[in-house]
């Protein structure tokens, strides 16, 4: 029989969001990728550093211990990296003893097409134009910041992922509103809607998938999630039924007001954090690692062609 992922959650993962490639971009953006690929050859023996993405990954991938019938989850590697270079990811994986087998390096092409054929859950790349056009082919999918604080080792039998709320859990129709009128007609809306259910956000499918993970038996593995958001009473009660509507749990809700979130993330310690707005991104990085979600109309004025933010996406 053909091999097949079906029935696994497949994270396809970019070689700057997996380890700490900083020192050797720094060299391709320089304009050498010739120079880049010699350094990374040079380097082939030395394990990299864990990236921002590392604990997610590792965590995620300890699901597989003891799985009676087939693996649950599957990593893949996805990268601008050239395939010499994908010598030293792979090898650093297994010096972490990472079950990494399968991945696509395309030198410094984009890598998003192949997306659909891995039926990828999620997808994680320092390269925003890569991210943005996974997300307009509908992949959940975050420009991770390589500068984000690694993740607390406090928890290592539990994943822990914490989520904003409008255009990552749920659609932008409220952001909308709250730019359109402001807070008052925020809260005026999402209170006469209240038991109206949200509609998909981009990060819904993976949410779903995270649930049936955590669903499966056999595995000392856990899955803690939060959701975190600048919502406050009473537009909590929309996205508490929304949730319940889509019969998916979450272990925390943080309704915050517009209070920054940081400091309550370094709180729950997840190992990773997503959010549609770059100003909550940035402030949570220095606290837990974090991805920027380019989607809803917090997004829409940015151009939807970027740099590419060197060949490791």
């Amino acid at each position: 029989m053909p091999a097949s992922l079906a029935g696994r959650l497949v994270v396809a993962i970019s070689s700057r969001a997996l380890f700490d490639f900083e020192d050797e971009n720094r060299v391709f953006e320089a304009g050498d990728d010739r120079a880049y690929m010699q350094l990374q050859l040079a380097r082939l023996d030395e394990p990299a550093r864990p990236g921002v993405a590392f604990s997610l990954v590792h965590k995620l991938l300890a699901f597989n211990a003891g799985a009676a019938e087939r693996d649950r989850v599957e990593v893949v590697m996805l990268s601008r990296n050239d395939p010499v270079s994908g010598l030293r990811v792979f090898r650093s994986a297994r010096h972490y003893g990472l079950a990494i087998e399968r991945g696509v390096f395309t030198r410094g092409e984009s890598p998003w097409r192949y997306l659909h054929p891995l039926k990828a859950h999620l997808f994680l790349s320092a390269n925003e134009a890569d991210v943005r056009q996974a997300l307009a082919a509908g992949v959940p999918a975050a420009r991770v910041y390589p500068a984000s604080a690694l993740a607390s080792e406090h928890h290592p039998h539990e994943v822990r992922i914490a989520f904003d709320g409008d255009a990552v859990l749920f659609s932008d129709e409220a952001e909308r509103v709250y730019r359109a009128g402001g807070l008052d007609a925020f809260q005026h809306h999402e209170h006469a809607r209240a038991a109206t259910p949200l509609a998909p956000g981009p990060f819904k499918p993976l949410l779903e998938a995270l649930h049936r993970l955590q669903q499966q038996p056999g595995s000392s593995m856990r899955i803690r999630t939060a959701l975190v958001t600048a919502r406050s009473a009473p537009a909590h009660e929309r996205a508490i039924r929304t949730l319940m509507d889509w019969r998916i749990d979450v272990d925390e809700a943080m309704f915050l007001g517009g209070l920054p979130k940081g400091e309550f993330l370094r709180a729950f310690e997840p190992d990773f954090f997503f959010d549609d707005q770059t100003g909550h991104v940035e402030h949570a990085a220095r606290h837990v690692p974090a991805g920027h979600v380019a989607a809803g109309i917090a997004n829409a004025d940015a151009e939807a062609v970027v740099p590419t933010d060197g060949q490791e996406c």
